[in-house]
């Protein structure tokens, strides 16, 4: 049954929202505005569709002076940042203070003019919006990961443990979802390493996709999710909920939960990854390991459970590696570094490292598969590698993804899935 009075919310916003002057109304304008564009709506649909019309036709003149309310509330209601959220250019926002407001457009980071009222009308904007996404934050709980509805991802840092004032970031992405022929296009990784990467996720791979910080981690694992089968049942597990696996009918989405205003009710990573466990599934793809959930992790794919991906945060291949290991250590502080080393060879297959690079491009460095352990030390066998050509300059990078000489140790779980022609 349709949501009309969301549906036409939505549809009001937009069309007040279309004319770039109305983030300079004062509260009274804006609210004429919103009854003046609620009775152009109304003209319109009784031209255009049949069925909103006869919705407006049965509402009292309450329910439609709740509708334009609703209409300013969800506009006014963020102020600058209602404005910023509509704004579908902007690609990450960054708000350190009142005063000073960063976006990124473009893959270009650039500070904008607009400004909050004060600090308290931040505050204000802040407590509002995280209750609207079902979190809360204050003194006693000063640091909030949440999400917007469209999945983008939100980090919330209230003063005094921010010195700017309070700090927003947002990360967004995609609408229409990314795809690894839009890497392709952008230049992030080839179609042979592409074809290759299909082929490791449709033989059920072991696959880790390592990055630093705005390398586009997520991004890549929701292109690479487009190669999972519609027939296999997924679960996915998050911090904030921002994959975008929309072609699997058997999905599952789990979200961890921070402790109530008592401390009491936190769900972890791990409590979610050993439940997950119990849901018979056929891949786990963990948004991004970052803890002592990494030993369940690791596990998990040591059980039964190929095809597993997830994403971490490294500077290299090797480095990923490191940091696994010191995550495992972080909840198991008492199980010897060489057992973990032996989990970890045993577990993940291949780690694919990504990389922003100099002039903000965000590119695939690494396709390196896990071979084992050697002299007490996991060893990478580098499949693919990024290299610079000789059109690349300081400003611009140049370059492509190029395949090694080096042949594939394990290609059992191809062969196993009949695809011989692998490499």
């Amino acid at each position: 049954m349709r949501d009309f009075f969301t549906e036409e919310t939505a549809q009001i916003r937009r069309l007040i929202s279309s004319d770039p002057s109305y983030s300079e109304l004062s509260d009274e304008q804006l609210k004429e505005r919103a009854e003046q564009m609620l009775e152009k709506r109304m003209q319109q649909a009784e031209r255009e569709d049949p069925e909103v019309a006869a919705y407006y036709s049965s509402l009292s003149f309450r329910t439609r002076k709740s509708l334009a309310d609703t209409v300013f509330e969800s506009i006014r209601g963020l102020g600058i940042l209602g404005k910023i959220i509509e704004d579908k250019s902007i690609t990450e926002v960054m708000i350190n203070g009142y005063d000073t407001i960063f976006v990124e457009r473009n893959g270009k980071l650039e500070q904008i003019p607009d400004r909050f009222e004060s600090q308290e009308r931040l505050r204000s904007i802040i407590t509002k919006f995280v209750q609207d996404m079902g979190r809360s934050v204050n003194e006693s709980n000063p640091i909030v990961d949440t999400r917007l509805a469209d999945g983008s991802r939100v980090n919330v840092v209230l003063d005094p443990i921010a010195l700017n004032g309070p700090i927003v970031t947002i990360r967004r992405f995609p609408e229409e979802g990314m795809t690894i022929q839009k890497l392709i296009n952008y230049g992030s990784i080839t179609p042979e390493a592409a074809v290759f990467l299909q082929k490791l996720v449709r033989a059920k791979y072991n696959i880790f996709i390592s990055g630093g910080t705005g390398s586009g981690k997520t991004t890549f694992l929701n292109a690479l999710s487009n190669y999972i089968p519609q027939t296999e049942r997924v679960i996915t597990i998050e911090d904030s909920a921002e994959l975008q696996i929309k072609h699997i009918p058997n999905l599952v989405r789990l979200e961890t939960r921070n402790a109530n205003s008592a401390g009491a009710g936190a769900i972890t990573m791990r409590d979610l990854i050993k439940s997950s466990l119990r849901m018979r599934p056929e891949r786990i793809v963990v948004g991004e390991v970052r803890g002592a959930e990494a030993l369940d992790m690791l596990q998990a794919m040591n059980t039964g459970h190929d095809g597993s991906i997830s994403t971490g945060h490294a500077n290299s291949a090797e480095d990923m590696i490191s940091r696994l290991e010191t995550m495992v250590l972080s909840g198991s502080p008492g199980l010897p570094l060489e057992a973990i080393r032996q989990q970890i060879a045993s577990a993940v297959d291949i780690i694919i490292h990504l990389s922003r690079m100099r002039d903000s491009s965000r590119k695939t460095m690494a396709i390196s598969e896990v071979v084992g352990m050697e002299n007490g030390k996991v060893i990478l066998n580098p499949l693919f590698q990024f290299e610079e050509d000789e059109h690349t300059t300081v400003r611009k990078v140049s370059g492509s993804l190029k395949r090694t000489s080096n042949e594939m140790v394990h290609p059992d779980k191809f062969i196993s899935s009949g695809i011989y022609d692998y490499l």
